[in-house]
């Protein structure tokens, strides 16, 4: 029993803890953003089996996680509140070729990352040949040019 609490705490302590984070796809993922990812996997997989390394241990810890994430995932599927206080809602920072600096600051982009998104998707290199750039849930920008 002691397993799946850990686990369940853990699951969401995570949860909050990336949510506060902030989005980014993992194609933005610098260096250091992965090799954080590594060290807290590592703190995570000790916390959530303590000094039990059993297979069984193990087996429950995962099953306890997979099972909070279909249950959350079923659970946004009936709220759309629920939906979005977990996952967010998409972010409009550029609306016809002009940033919107304060929802920028807010999903702390700078003009630069818009720019740089707008080169590789769509060839665009100034911000007046862009008619949208929407951060995505996930964390991609998306680039609608301007006609």
């Amino acid at each position: 029993m002691d397993s799946i609490l850990r686990a369940a705490g853990m699951y969401v302590a995570l949860m909050l803890l990336f949510r506060v984070a902030g989005r980014r796809s993992l194609a933005d993922l610098t260096t250091f953003d992965f090799v954080l990812l590594l060290i807290i996997g590592e703190a995570t997989q000790q916390a959530l089996l303590g000094d039990d390394f059993s297979f069984t241990n193990a087996m429950l810890v995962i099953a306890t996680l997979i099972v909070l994430d279909v249950g959350l995932s079923l659970a946004k599927l009936n709220s759309k509140p629920l939906a979005r206080l977990l996952d967010g809602h998409a972010t409009l920072v550029v609306e016809h070729g002009r940033f919107l600096h304060h929802r920028m600051r807010r999903v702390r982009l700078t003009e630069d990352d818009i720019l740089e998104s707008a080169r590789d998707s769509q060839g665009l290199e100034k911000v007046e040949q862009i008619k949208f750039a929407i951060v995505e849930r996930n964390g991609k920008i998306s680039i609608i040019p301007d006609e």
